[in-house]
């Protein structure tokens, strides 16, 4: 009785083979194993679910900092009027404070021009509403509102019971660079702990890299929440971010190398569909619990189990096929096959390990080719490292932009995850239909043109504003979903976290640079929007430059990299020719 699979990855790759001697004819690859014991069966399912945990915590931890390192909203004591029951709105701020726009001056007040110590705190506390303005000395009259003055913040009235690092560590007015800081340091630590995961990922393992880190940033991000100090919380910010900053990229690359061609897509957009699924969970944990010491220690004490992943969660099957870890990979695979109901031949798993050897034997190159990577794929890497910087600039610039949602800041960042999630279910849609390539071209030069047509709408368009912003946002969502795809498709197995890792990191100028846009419309107001919408326009077209990888066979050495995709082109030049 015979079994045959046909239409997989690669169109010209078939396998007959006998359920009882295991005979095979023409090549077998991992992708054709994968399509016959079920590319998302059961099994693949369980592994799923078990890695959208630490893709959650990762948008966890990424972004703490929102909410930890928040400034609250304050004004200035004012002593004649304030006691110890005043609240952040008395009917005395209207002439004793001056606004901000629509909201008070937080580190400013007018110059009182009467005596603090003639009125006492018995005395204010008896006042009625009918006569304040005659009260004296907390009337109108009394402060020259020609004149402003930075008040101290050691007697400041908040408006909400919220507990950040900013009312717990006296950071205020001018300081509040220091609550900034928090995040570009978070952005460095991401720097230098995304290449850090992709080595350890490369060389040790996927399932060790999501253990270790998932590990290490549930210590550091815990012993974080008991920090007396600023530079005590800043220390262990720093490598509560190296530690975590793997973690998405590990995620990514096991659903990409879990399941079978056919469902590559489809894997991998529901996994990253828990990052936003994270980001709310955080919005609303800081809502209810509003201590930046409980929300820490509430977020981080799950993470301890990701630990117990080195017992539960499987090896990746390309990874250990690479580093010839050859009995560890059949294993994986025929468990795989049992918990999804399908049969495979002892012969088929040979012939798998067999032609994997010759492949390795034949590619001569090492384990970890990293400098021959950097010579030979050179200007594939620094298009792809260059996307990254882009797209990670418009994604948190547009974020910067928040402030056109109304609502607090709670609902706001709600709102920003919920954009996300059809920015990652639309590759599901267009990417297999359109290609990866035309795909990121397309959603980044939508991103683009949103940013550049916010430059030519009034200031009261407010509505218009906002649809482009989500508009932008969500096709900027997109195109970053399909760079992951891209990015993980086109190098090989030994190096592919390396090198996405290594993309990643780039990618996090980009994230360093995006805080500080809002500086440019200091000389010109469309200076940010046009910077976004200048650098996605033209990623886009670079974005031409990069091989068509949809429906290929992951590439397993470097060679298969240097030539992905080429035969394809060939295919469609040779149709284009006959037509």
């Amino acid at each position: 009785m015979k079994y045959s699979t046909a239409n997989t990855a690669d169109s010209s790759a078939k396998i007959v083979m006998d359920a009882d001697d295991g005979d095979t004819e023409d090549e077998i690859s991992l992708d054709l194993i994968l399509v016959q014991i079920g590319q998302f069966g059961k099994f693949q399912i369980i592994v799923f679910l078990l890695i959208c945990l630490p893709m959650m915590f990762n948008a966890i931890f990424s972004v703490t900092y929102v909410f930890t390192a928040s400034s609250v909203v304050h004004r200035c004591n004012i002593p004649h009027c304030d006691d110890a029951d005043s609240g952040y709105h008395e009917p005395w701020t209207s002439f004793s404070i001056p606004m901000k726009g629509s909201n008070l001056e937080q580190c400013k007040r007018y110059v009182s021009v009467s005596n603090p110590n003639t009125t006492t705190t018995t005395s204010l506390m008896h006042r009625e509403a009918d006569n304040f303005e005659e009260s004296f000395p907390c009337s109108a009259g009394n402060f020259n509102q020609n004149k402003v003055e930075s008040c101290p913040t050691d007697n400041l009235v908040f408006r909400d019971k919220e507990t950040t690092i900013s009312n717990d560590f006296k950071i205020f007015c001018s300081d509040e660079w220091k609550l900034s800081l928090v995040g570009t340091l978070n952005n460095i630590g991401q720097f230098i702990g995304i290449p850090i995961g992709g080595v350890i990922s490369d060389r040790y393992g996927r399932r060790t890299a999501l253990a270790v880190g998932g590990f290490a940033a549930a210590i550091f991000g815990t012993i974080r929440s008991f920090a007396t100090s600023y530079p005590f919380f800043m220390a262990f910010e720093f490598l509560d971010s190296v530690a975590a900053s793997p973690l998405y990229s590990v995620c990514f690359i096991l659903g990409i190398e879990l399941v079978g061609p056919n469902r590559r897509v489809l894997a991998c957009g529901l996994v990253t569909i828990f990052y936003a699924v994270g980001e709310m969970f955080l919005a609303l944990a800081a809502k209810y619990l509003q201590n930046w010491r409980i929300l820490l220690r509430v977020l981080y004490a799950p993470a301890y189990g990701l630990f117990l992943y080195f017992w539960i969660l499987p090896e990746s099957v390309r990874w250990l096929l690479s580093q010839r870890r050859e009995e560890e990979a059949k294993n994986v695979l025929k468990r795989a096959a049992t918990v999804n109901n399908r049969k495979i031949s002892d012969g088929a798993l040979d012939k798998l390990i067999f032609e994997n050897r010759e492949k390795l034997k034949n590619s001569a190159e090492s384990k970890f080719p990293i400098k021959l990577a950097f010579t030979t794929l050179f200007w594939r890497i620094a298009n792809c490292s260059f996307c990254w910087i882009v797209n990670v600039l418009v994604y948190f610039g547009l974020s910067l932009n928040a402030v056109l949602l109304d609502g607090d800041k709670y609902n706001n960042f709600i709102y920003i995850a919920l954009v996300e999630i059809p920015g990652f279910l639309l590759p599901l849609v267009i990417m297999d239909r359109y290609g990866r390539r035309y795909s990121m071209f397309g959603t980044m030069l939508i991103s683009g043109l949103c940013c550049l047509a916010t430059i030519f709408l009034p200031h009261e368009a407010a509505l218009g504003q906002l649809i482009l912003f989500l508009i932008g946002k969500l096709s900027i969502t997109c195109s970053f979903q399909v760079l992951y795809f891209f990015t993980s498709e086109i190098f090989p197995t030994n190096l592919r976290n390396s090198l996405l890792s290594f993309c990643s990191m780039v990618g996090r100028f980009g994230s360093m640079l995006a805080p500080q846009t809002p500086l440019l419309a200091n000389y010109y107001d469309g200076a940010p929007a046009l910077l976004f919408a200048t650098t996605a326009i033209v990623s886009a077209c670079l974005s031409l430059l990069f091989p068509e990888t949809t429906n290929l066979v992951l590439p397993a050495t470097m060679e298969d990299a240097e030539h992905i995709g080429k035969a394809k082109e060939k295919e469609v030049n040779a149709q284009n020719t006959h037509l």
